[in-house]
């Protein structure tokens, strides 16, 4: 049976850190989208007062932004790996000292196990575009009951004209599919996916890496 996405793939962490890919598996480009996603951010309204959490986290292309622009303390991530993250606040970090351990969650499922109820931004960037969309729909609903103060959460996907089901090619060129990694989804169903979760979500108009578009959701 076909892993739902090359992360799911056995031993692809362990192969990947081994070789010290650890930027390159978060799909490259890292200065590039570590500076889009402090963009998008700031213009949702982020400042070092907020708490932040970064959902797939990687190896901390945001966070190692993210950490000296917020408060002490007021960053938070998971990954479905939590070495990858280690190996980010090893070696990406100007100052690990600013990010304690502990606010490193591994959760493979959306569950956000030991995370603080005074989260008031959350991001998942390039995360859904590698994970079929009864995630997308179970992440959702877990993220609004988990953080009450979340004031914007952003989240990337790929879109194709609503009930495409095979191959869709984006206008930069990545080819997307209905049934494997890279996924794409239709706008009526990320709208209704979020009206389900009780989040309001209005589509961004800046241009991101290979064509992913930016949802910006608000609690109803």
């Amino acid at each position: 049976m076909r892993p739902i996405s090359p992360y799911h793939q056995p031993g692809f962490y362990d192969d990947a850190l081994a070789k010290g890919r650890h930027r390159d598996i978060v799909g490259g480009r890292w200065d590039e989208t570590g500076r889009i996603e402090m963009q998008i951010l700031r213009e949702a309204g982020l400042e070092p007062r907020h708490h932040l959490l970064d959902i797939g986290a990687g190896a901390l292309r945001l966070g190692c932004r993210a950490v000296p622009y917020l408060n002490p303390g007021h960053y938070w991530a998971t990954d479905k790996s939590a070495a990858l993250m280690r190996k980010g606040h090893a070696t990406e970090l100007a100052d690990p000292s600013r990010l304690a351990a502990d606010h490193l969650i591994e959760d493979e499922d959306f569950a956000f196990p030991g995370l603080p109820k005074s989260i008031t931004h959350a991001i998942s960037f390039a995360v859904f575009t590698h994970l079929p969309m009864p995630c997308l729909a179970r992440a959702l609903p877990r993220i609004h009951a988990a953080f009450p103060a979340l004031e914007a959460l952003l989240f990337t996907v790929f879109l194709a004209p609503e009930g495409t089901n095979g191959a869709f090619r984006q206008p930069d060129g990545v080819v997307t599919h209905a049934d494997r990694a890279p996924y794409h989804f239709g706008m009526a169903t990320i709208l209704a996916l979020c009206r389900a979760a009780r989040f309001g979500a209005t589509e961004n108009t800046i241009s991101l890496p290979r064509g992913q578009i930016l949802f910006t959701a608000h609690r109803l």
